[in-house]
């Protein structure tokens, strides 16, 4: 009878062992309650032995094993490519296209994965736009970098992004303008520091399709010059602008110009009183919003 029922319990214990696949096996710790090590600490142990010595095409790619969650088997299973930045893509969340940096506190713009078209890195701790940091995303086409500390933009950081049509920088130090890439229909960069000083001539001049225009909340003495035909909608509210001439919309040499395109200008919050340049808005369709008595 003995016999028997060892024969049994081994027919009942071997296929339960069996049974489970290699990789469950490798994957699942289990807590032991007669030891001092939590399941946690083992997974740290194991992710910190892989970091060690990934090796692709003789160049070691270390993990930096802050950015991943303890327990996160999809992480683990991604491997670095020249195409895409591994620890960008964990820090951030990149998906088809997009990169999603928001409120992380990053101090810099990280680098980002080729073909990249929309990068949205707002509320951060940003302070300098190198001329680098886009010099290989020219696929981009929408940049957000509102609610950072940028206080300088490095000469062309912007100039390679020919298909680049939105671009953000509200909320910021700037005080003056970048040079803008060709293509944009919209440009914000209200709320920061930027005087009239800060805007070339000709900053918006060749900028054909810019459609709108906020530059509200600044320190700007004037309104820029040389807006392109292609605007709509222009914000300068809450400057220290004190004067407009009969050339700043229109065109005093012909009265029978018409800027059709424009739908609105807010210049509400400025020291200048509208009704005293009345000419200057004889070529609008409607009056801008701003004081007038």
């Amino acid at each position: 009878m003995k016999t028997l029922q060892s024969t049994i319990f081994l027919f009942v214990f071997v296929p339960l062992v069996n049974s489970a696949p290699p990789i469950q096996q490798e994957s699942l710790q289990f807590y032991d309650y007669d030891t001092d090590v939590p399941m946690g600490s083992l997974i740290q142990q194991d992710y910190e032995m892989q970091s060690k010595d990934i090796r692709k095409d003789g160049t070691n790619f270390s993990l930096d094993t802050s950015l991943i969650l303890q327990g996160d088997d999809s992480a683990r299973n991604v491997p670095p490519t020249k195409d895409t930045n591994l620890p960008t893509c964990l820090l951030c969340v990149c998906l088809s296209g997009s990169v999603y940096c928001e409120e992380i506190d990053i101090e810099a713009v990280p680098p980002l994965p080729k073909e990249t078209g929309y990068l949205y890195a707002r509320f951060n701790k940003i302070k300098r736009i190198a001329a680098s940091d886009f010099s290989d995303i020219t696929t981009l086409r929408r940049i957000d970098l509102s609610g950072n500390k940028i206080e300088e933009i490095e000469d062309g950081a912007f100039s390679k992004l020919l298909l680049l049509e939105e671009l953000s920088l509200a909320e910021n130090q700037l005080v003056k303008l970048p040079v803008l890439p060709p293509k944009l229909t919209t440009f914000n960069a209200n709320q920061n520091k930027i005087k009239s000083r800060g805007i070339k001539a000709n900053a918006f001049k060749r900028l054909t399709n810019l459609a709108y225009l906020y530059l509200g909340h600044n320190l700007l003495e004037s309104v820029p010059i040389n807006l392109p035909e292609s605007l709509r909608i222009l914000h300068l509210q809450y400057n220290n602008i004190t004067t407009i001439t009969d050339d700043t919309f229109c065109k005093s040499n012909n009265t029978r110009y018409i800027r059709s395109s424009m739908d609105e200008i807010r210049m509400e919050g400025n020291p200048v009183t509208l009704a005293k340049h009345v000419n200057a808005f004889s070529c609008l369709r409607t009056l801008p919003v701003g004081t007038y008595y």
